[in-house]
């Protein structure tokens, strides 16, 4: 990995660093399938860089880490330029100082690739309507996160007032095997359901979600209960013909279990956020 400091510098600047450093590597900025412009602090940032790059193996990016700082300090734009030599992908670190926290889509706008996508990310806090934000604007694709929240079940609601398409919530994807598991389970006949229960760590959002799901698509009430965790610990339905069951107490390993058929162990393991 190749990296590079600007102090005190400008995204033209920062451009053509870039461009200098991807030539002496002999790898040109191709292949990029999309811009991820990550809003965080310093708090946040190691983690979300790790993900990010992580995420970027198989989905090659530039990846804008947009760092604000102190607004009182005169305002200032210190960048650092990492280019790796075997992953795929670029990332610029953008500490703002000043005014310039309040306008970060100036410091954005000229480092995006052309003709890709835009995906903004806030790991962190973030906007009340990610759509309306000046960073958002700039994305047809806006990622928040509503376990970073203090109440995490507050936060995935309130969000649902100001949802425009586009607007993406970890707490859903996180359900993604969970949904596509119970999905499976309704191959083959299983009888009438009459109610359900998802059981989870108390004020688990994607529990929250998930039941609200399941109650939407089978038409049945489904209510979330507290468990001890680790986060979606079971599923539980009850159906004609009997109880069907999907539990997960480690955050590794679910057994199913289905009226008339031996328990059988099932993959489930926790989504990391990359």
């Amino acid at each position: 990995m190749t990296s590079f400091m600007l102090t005190g510098t400008t995204a033209s600047k920062i451009s053509s660093q870039l461009t200098q450093l991807r030539h002496q590597m002999g790898t040109p900025a191709v292949g990029m399938v999309l811009t991820l412009v990550v809003v965080s602090d310093e708090g946040n940032q190691y983690d979300a860089v790790r993900a990010a790059t992580e995420a970027a193996r198989e989905h090659p990016s530039r990846i804008l880490i947009v760092i604000p700082r102190d607004p009182k300090e005169p305002n200032r734009l210190d960048a650092e330029i990492r280019v790796g030599e075997t992953t795929p992908g670029e990332v610029i670190l953008l500490r703002l100082y000043g005014e310039l926290t309040e306008h970060a889509e100036s410091v954005v706008g000229p480092l995006l690739l052309t003709d890709t996508p835009v995906v903004a990310w806030w790991p962190g806090s973030c906007p009340a309507i990610p759509a309306k934000d000046p960073i958002g604007l700039l994305a047809q694709r806006r990622i928040v996160d509503a376990r970073s929240a203090a109440d995490s079940v507050e936060a995935i609601t309130s969000r649902s007032k100001g949802y425009v398409p586009g607007d993406t919530d970890l707490a859903w994807t996180r359900l993604t095997t969970w949904r596509s598991l119970l999905a499976a389970v309704f191959d083959q006949p299983v009888g009438k359901v009459k109610k359900g229960v998802v059981e989870a760590v108390p004020g688990h959002a994607s529990a929250l979600l998930l039941a609200a799901w399941l109650s939407e698509r089978l038409g049945v009430p489904v209510k979330v209960v507290d468990s001890e965790g680790p986060g979606l610990t079971a599923v539980r339905l009850t159906t004609a013909n009997g109880d069907i069951s999907i539990t997960r107490g480690d955050g590794r390993l679910a057994t199913l279990s289905r009226p008339g058929r031996p328990d059988r162990q099932v993959a489930l393991s926790r989504r990391p956020t990359a």
